[in-house]
């Protein structure tokens, strides 16, 4: 299956991207140099989209920086995070600064004061400045919300959490995205870490092999992105190596119905 499409309205992408939460909120020449260097490494393995947000302290500055020298293949995702009036100018004139005028994909992060910061984005996706707007939602609670912003047609693309033992999207979140041709990004696709606590049985790792995975966050991501209705996932590291080896997760050949069952088996009890 071809996959390297946000949804049926965006651009040309790899499937796997890299996320900013917590790893690039650092200050300091040296850590902020290594910041930059794991964005390199992931652009050099294929690695296009690169998510962040005001909300992640210094990350959304630490990307700019790093994705600066190389902007015309990184796909910059951002977020306003407007909590109180007068945020969302400050927010948007800092995220143009760092991303060289232009962010490909602007979102309203959690659905935060969405009355006041959609309009704004879609101003901004009108005059050129902004390519794609969407919205990000993590809270099961809050999606017939999200739901609602999608089916009104404003929106390109949305951002949810998704992976082996957290499935709720695919209730209706993934279905609704499918039918309206959104994008869909998803976070969290090995649960903050915690998912590779759990070690997997030996014959399942052999038997999946063949597929191209030789790690167990290799299965993990591939089992997200083995759901053909997934655009990109964001996992985040703060390690050498780890963007090449995620990378490899999005190349096929796919999970099928039944690796995908054994696979989230594991995660319930």
């Amino acid at each position: 299956m071809e996959r390297r499409t946000l949804g049926q309205r965006g651009p040309p992408l790899g499937v796997v991207g890299m996320g900013t939460w917590k790893t690039f909120d650092v200050k300091g020449k040296s850590e902020e140099a290594a910041r930059h260097r794991l964005v390199e490494e992931a652009l050099r393995a294929g690695t296009r989209v690169f998510d962040s947000s005001p909300m992640y302290g210094e990350a959304e500055r630490v990307l700019g920086d790093g994705v600066r020298a190389h902007r015309k293949q990184a796909f910059v995702a951002t977020k306003v995070w407007a909590r109180a009036p007068g945020e969302l100018d400050t927010q948007v004139r800092a995220a143009l600064g760092f991303y060289g005028g232009h962010i490909d994909l602007y979102q309203v992060h959690n659905l935060s004061r969405t009355e006041e910061v959609l309009p704004r984005l879609l101003e901004l996706r009108s005059t050129g400045q902004v390519s794609w707007v969407g919205a990000t939602q993590y809270r099961a609670e809050a999606f017939p919300k999200l739901m609602t912003l999608m089916r009104s047609g404003k929106i390109d693309a949305v951002q949810v959490p998704y992976n082996a033992k957290e499935r709720t999207v695919e209730r209706e979140v993934l279905p609704l995205a499918e039918e309206l041709g959104l994008g869909v990004l998803v976070m969290q696709p090995l649960g903050t870490g915690e998912l590779l606590r759990t070690s997997p049985p030996h014959d399942l790792m052999e038997k999946l092999r063949p597929k191209g995975v030789n790690t167990w966050a290799q299965v993990l991501e591939k089992w997200v992105l083995s759901d053909p209705r997934v655009d990109v996932i964001l996992p985040a590291t703060e390690r050498p190596g780890r963007p090449t080896e995620n990378a490899k997760a999005g190349e096929p050949p796919w999970f099928d119905p039944d690796e995908r069952e054994a696979i989230a088996k594991i995660f319930r009890s």
